[in-house]
């Protein structure tokens, strides 16, 4: 959970009596796919490395940077919280980060590309835009480095959605719907094993 936050609790005590609102943790188990027990676990680390309870941008990014030390992350990350800021007030709290993990982690396929594609409808009209998938696309390759890739041409990003944009805008109207984005998703086999691959995270 020092993905989220990087502070922790140095007292115990105060750490130890750190429990989850009942009334708010029942209402998660039913907007969850995590049971009582999964969120109290989740719940203890979270406000472990979160005091406050809740997890501004600025922290986030710094966070997240530490995983990507060979690039700059901050922008993905950027896009990311704003995924998980469900209710587009500056912050992430632990019912936001529960509801997105959950999806994550535990969700149906349909689940887990409705979430991506918020990720990638940066202005959330309802539609991505190649400006919008390419901003995406830009921000991975700055996270991963270009020593990831120390062969890769400076338009490769480019390349990339211009190849995949074409397949997904199936009408050429020069913008992707959430049925065109589906369509898409679930008919290419490498985007379909990657929807599995945290299936047994926990």
């Amino acid at each position: 959970f020092s993905v989220i936050c990087g502070r922790s609790i140095s007292d115990e005590a105060e750490l130890s009596a750190v429990c989850f609102r009942p009334q708010g943790l029942d209402l998660l188990v039913q907007q969850t796919r995590f049971s009582k027990k999964e969120l109290q676990v989740l719940y203890r680390g979270f406000k472990n490395e979160c005091p406050s309870g809740i997890v501004d941008e600025d922290t986030f990014k710094r966070i997240y940077s530490q995983f990507f030390p060979q690039g700059d992350s901050s922008m993905y990350a950027h896009f990311l919280f704003e995924a998980f800021d469900t209710h587009n007030n500056g912050s992430v709290s632990f019912e936001d980060f529960a509801v997105s993990l959950s999806i994550l982690l535990r969700g149906s396929i349909t689940d887990k590309l409705h979430w991506a594609f918020n990720l990638y409808d940066l202005n959330k009209d309802g539609c991505i835009t190649k400006e919008e998938m390419t901003d995406i696309m830009f921000s991975i390759y700055d996270m991963m480095g270009r020593c990831t890739y120390p062969s890769m041409k400076v338009n490769a990003p480019k390349e990339h959605v211009d190849s995949f944009f074409q397949k997904m805008d199936s009408n050429s109207d020069g913008v992707v719907t959430i049925e065109e984005f589906l369509d898409t998703c679930q008919k290419d086999e490498n985007i379909m094993r990657s929807m599995h691959m945290f299936d047994d995270v926990i």
